[in-house]
């Protein structure tokens, strides 16, 4: 049965079964290899449980909105605003849309093609690239996500101080952690409903605010002044940063820029993550996937428009890296707008973003430590999982991770979050990077064995919006501390918090390369599998027989859903 997805449709392949000769003790040591096994390791001494596909299509979409759609353009557009001016807030987030477009494009055709449970992003790259590279990536990823998790802690701190800066915010952090460590105790499918609800707020509250930011530009505020485009005009549309003249204009752009990838960084991820434990993964990535970027484009574009009409950039009520101020730029229009009680209630659903977004950033970090443990790249304890699919090693990990969030106590909530925020981006690009550049060896392994055009996912402009993204990211990744080095401008934290990603990644890889080395598994200057060596069939015959029955279910359900056109919008938004 052939389910066509051509450029955007997707299809059960027609590979024969026959064609994979393998049997089931090496497809048992293959899959141990690639992450696959949940027993591998030393099985003898681990309670054989596995993780659970218990996501659905619902789950997934709102999992990768939830990770996007959070403090980052709640809180983060704030300080982008302050030092670069309304059009280059707008601009960066439609260039930075292209990126995300094109890695949520790689990382599906890859994870359509083989949506094994518990594949991951780091599978991916150990497939096709290589073993090192996969360890240093899988540790950058991980460190990424669990930092993750201590930034909106800490953003939750800076929301919190809004109302109250008499208690002591290690209060409310411990608070704030503690509920999401318990929800990832719950087995997937229960995490799945409370994330798919937490992340369902989040959406309103955006839409809401757009739209309220619309009526307010036109004047149907309180206050009835009418706003349009006036401060795109008067302080301006372009920030001076650093400098004066066309020069400072064009560094707070690329400042724009950088800061933007924070906002997005791990939103693809995350789906790939919460996909490897979904119900019929064939046939609903492809549905998540081919209209995500397009709802994340929506939401930000319009939102940093809405932003940057309602605020201007001198307002000195904006996060800036000397301020502590808790107040997002949604909330500084409003109270300006003469609206009284409803930022008490946008500031509530921050919070309740915050609390999504760190959910969500939880759940994938604990299974990339999962993946990294079951390829013995981390300690065997981490193996372990209880009988409702719970790594509960993993998340006590990533809890101690969370812990760092109390750095607030003794630090500026601002100052803190920024330095989260320079350290994740980094490490979220060189991911990017690194799962572009997997699926280039992918794309050129499928050719090499005929097996191209039988991709059951299939996407547009490849591979050169893959090399664009490489070269963007790189570029950004080797400027990101560039403002250090203007003269009279230097700071060490902030040098540091730049570049100090970039160190470890390599080490970890060349380190990893020496040590398989000794053992005498790879010659040293072996910089990646051979692409005649990349597997592209290990556990092909299993997707397939799973895609063939559960597209046979989809059909018999389909005869009988009830479909009306109330339920249209549900459809699109939610897959």
């Amino acid at each position: 049965m052939d389910k066509g997805r051509k450029d955007g449709k997707v299809t059960t392949s027609s590979y024969a079964v026959e064609e994979i000769e393998m049997s089931d003790a090496s497809r048992r040591a293959s899959e141990k290899e690639f992450y696959l096994d949940p027993e591998s390791g030393d099985s003898g001494s681990i309670k054989e449980h596995d993780i659970q596909r218990g996501l659905k299509s619902r789950h997934i979409v709102l999992i990768g909105l939830g990770g996007c759609i959070g403090t980052g353009i709640f809180i983060g557009t704030g300080a982008s605003l302050a030092t670069s001016g309304p059009a280059p807030l707008l601009i960066s987030y439609i260039l930075m849309s292209t990126v995300l477009w094109t890695i949520m494009n790689v990382l599906s055709e890859m994870a359509v093609y083989l949506p094994i449970k518990g594949v991951s992003v780091i599978g991916f790259i150990q497939r096709y690239c290589d073993e090192s590279f996969a360890f240093a990536c899988g540790y950058n990823i991980f460190y990424t996500m669990a930092i993750l998790v201590a930034t909106e802690v800490t953003a939750a701190g800076l929301v919190i101080r809004y109302w109250n800066e008499s208690i002591n915010i290690a209060v409310f952090m411990t608070i704030f952690l503690g509920v999401i460590t318990v929800l990832n105790c719950f087995p997937n499918k229960y995490y799945g409903e409370i994330e798919f609800w937490f992340a369902l707020v989040k959406i309103v509250t955006i839409i809401g605010l757009i739209i309220l930011g619309a009526v307010i530009m036109l004047g149907g505020a309180p206050n009835h002044e009418r706003l349009g485009f006036r401060y795109w005009n008067n302080p301006g549309a372009f920030a001076e940063h650093l400098t004066t003249g066309g020069t400072g204009r064009f560094l707070g752009f690329w400042t724009a820029v950088i800061k933007s990838g924070f906002t997005f960084i791990t939103g693809p991820e995350l789906i790939i993550t919460a996909a490897s434990e979904a119900k019929r993964p064939r046939y609903n990535i492809p549905k998540v996937a081919s209209s995500f970027v397009y709802r994340i484009l929506a939401f930000y574009v319009l939102g940093s428009l809405v932003i940057g009409c309602t605020v201007a950039y001198n307002n000195p009520l904006l996060l800036t890296e000397s301020s502590d101020a808790s107040a997002s730029p949604f909330v500084i229009a409003i109270q300006s707008a003469g609206i009284k009680v409803l930022p008490h209630i946008i500031n509530a659903a921050i919070l309740t973003s915050a609390w999504s977004s760190g959910n969500a950033f939880y759940f994938s970090a604990t299974r990339i430590l999962l993946g990294l443990a079951r390829s013995g790249q981390a300690p065997a304890v981490l193996k372990k999982i209880n009988r409702f699919g719970v790594p509960y090693y993993c998340v006590l990990v990533v809890f101690l991770f969370g812990c760092l969030s109390y750095l607030n106590v003794s630090s500026g909530s601002a100052k803190v979050f920024t330095w989260f925020t320079n350290l994740t981006t980094v490490s979220g690009f060189i991911s990017w990077i690194s799962c572009c550049w997997a699926y280039l060896r992918f794309r050129r392994a499928m050719i090499l064995h005929g097996k191209f055009e039988e991709r059951p996912y299939k996407t547009y402009f490849q591979p050169f919006m893959s090399y664009y993204s490489i070269i963007f990211l790189s570029i950004i990744i080797l400027t990101n501390g560039y403002a250090v080095f203007i003269k009279g401008n230097w700071d060490t934290s902030n040098f540091i918090a730049a570049y100090i990603t970039l160190p470890p990644f390599f080490l970890l890889w060349l380190g990893h390369k020496y040590y398989l080395h000794k053992l005498g598994r790879i010659p040293f200057t072996q910089v990646l599998i051979p692409i005649e060596e990349v597997d592209i069939y290990t556990g092909l015959d299993i997707v397939i027989a799973e895609a063939e029955r559960d597209f046979a279910e989809i059909e018999a359900e389909n005869a009988t859903k009830f479909d009306s056109v109330f339920l249209k919008p549900w459809y699109w938004l939610f897959g």
